[in-house]
């Protein structure tokens, strides 16, 4: 080209030339930017929700602690409470019961102010209430009952007697009186026996409807005394009261006799007296009331009846 002469514009040409690169190091950082976001996004989000998540399950774990934490101490304040209200109901009943022990004890409203006697037919029920008047005004928790036996003691006839309180000051004696089973001869008297041979009355004429014991000059300690009344009380109390007399020297050899023809009956001793006593009853139930006939049930397997 020559100096001062007009440069002429370039010829258009189709060829395409490439930009100029202004920064030529931006866009292979921009690349691998773009090529690091799709491998390391994915990381950071797990990371991110692995520990959102654990927080969540802390803080669950913690919500659960404190839940199971204040179970238990409502349980144990339960317990606790259930403790507390048996002890004071417990002792809230002992001390009920002492107030009412106290009271029984010692209060005067329940001292004793009457004694009923009851059960007598010859025991003088007046001087049973006046030999125990010790016992008035004593709260009836206190009142003594070995001194009332040992008061009652000095009536014979009395056989056994039950004592009944009835608050608030009543004492009620049920007495037992010794029950007569026969009579025995002493001197110009017929004395009434129990069974224990206690005399229960006496009389200068003979009790009616009551057989009359013979034993000779042997007492009621003796066996053929034990004998007699363990025949009279193993007989039925039909047969029992068609007995007039009844006699025994040994344990062995009791008889007796019946009222109205004489008939007798030979006993023996008083072994299998109830077998003896139910044997006899069907021979004199059979046995014509008018015969005067004795009757011999020593050996009851083999009664001999022989006319008299």
């Amino acid at each position: 080209m020559l100096p001062g002469s007009a440069t002429a514009p370039p010829e258009p040409t189709t060829e395409m030339r490439e930009p100029r690169k202004l920064f030529p190091d931006r866009e292979p950082r921009e690349q691998s930017v773009k090529a690091d976001k799709p491998g390391r996004r994915p990381k950071k989000v797990a990371a991110a929700t692995t520990e959102r998540a654990a927080r969540r399950q802390l803080a669950r774990a913690a919500r659960a602690r404190r839940r199971f934490e204040r179970g238990e101490v409502k349980r144990f304040t339960r317990r606790s409470r259930s403790r507390r209200r048996i002890w004071i109901s417990a002792s809230l009943v002992v001390a009920v019961l002492a107030g009412v022990l106290a009271v029984a004890i010692y209060s005067p409203l329940l001292a004793l102010r009457t004694v009923t006697v009851d059960g007598t037919a010859r025991v003088d029920a007046a001087a049973v209430v006046t030999a125990i008047d010790s016992q008035l005004g004593t709260p009836l928790a206190l009142i003594d009952y070995d001194d009332i036996t040992d008061e009652l003691k000095q009536f014979p006839l009395i056989r056994s007697y039950v004592t009944e309180l009835v608050p608030p000051d009543t004492l009620l004696i049920h007495i037992v009186e010794r029950a007569p089973v026969a009579a025995i001869v002493n001197g110009a008297e017929f004395e009434l026996l129990d069974p224990a041979g206690i005399v229960v009355q006496s009389s200068p004429t003979r009790p009616d409807g009551v057989p009359v014991i013979s034993i000779g000059d042997q007492g009621t300690d003796s066996p053929a005394f034990s004998s007699v009344v363990e025949v009279l009380l193993a007989l039925p109390p039909e047969l029992l009261a068609q007995v007039d007399t009844i006699s025994a020297t040994t344990k062995d050899n009791v008889t007796f006799a019946l009222r109205g023809v004489g008939q007798s009956v030979v006993w023996g001793s008083s072994e299998s007296s109830a077998y003896k006593a139910r044997v006899l009853a069907a021979m004199v139930a059979n046995q014509d009331a008018a015969a005067k006939v004795e009757y011999d049930v020593s050996a009851p397997g083999s009664v001999v009846v022989t006319p008299k």
